[in-house]
Formats: structure tokens, C-alpha cells, sequence
């Protein structure tokens, strides 16, 4: 399935947050749903950086933990 054909379905079913996680590229990209069927991208975190993400902001999340294998 295509990206955009996945993000319909989650919009369609009110799913508020998307990540979309590429372990090659070491990124995760965060989106919010701002309206019934629309998704507003919020930014891109790389590499192994700790970052606080929506909807999980209160907790730091290490990015390292992501690529390890």
C-alpha cells in the first residue's frame, strides 16, 4: 500500500497521531490530524537524538533505540 493510501485509512478511522519510522533513513516523521481527513506533517527527528513527540511529549524517547539491532 502507498503512504498516502495508508494515512486516508488512519484519517478515515480518527487516528491522531501518525509516525512514520524508516529505519534505513534513521527518521521519524510525526503528523497530526488536524481536520476530518487531513494530516498536518509536524516535523522529522534523525539520527540518534532524544526527542519529545506527540502525543508522548511528556517522556523523552532515545531515537538509538529505534536503529539498534
Amino acid at each position: 500500500m502507498l503512504r498516502h493510501e495508508n494515512t486516508a485509512i488512519y484519517a478515515r478511522e480518527g487516528v491522531r497521531h501518525v509516525w512514520l519510522v524508516d529505519p534505513m533513513e534513521q527518521t521519524v516523521e510525526v503528523f497530526r490530524l488536524d481536520s476530518p481527513d487531513r494530516y498536518t506533517f509536524f516535523g522529522v527527528h534523525h539520527g540518534n537524538a532524544r526527542v519529545r513527540v506527540e502525543p508522548f511529549d511528556a517522556v523523552a524517547l532515545d531515537l538509538a533505540i529505534l536503529w539498534a539491532r
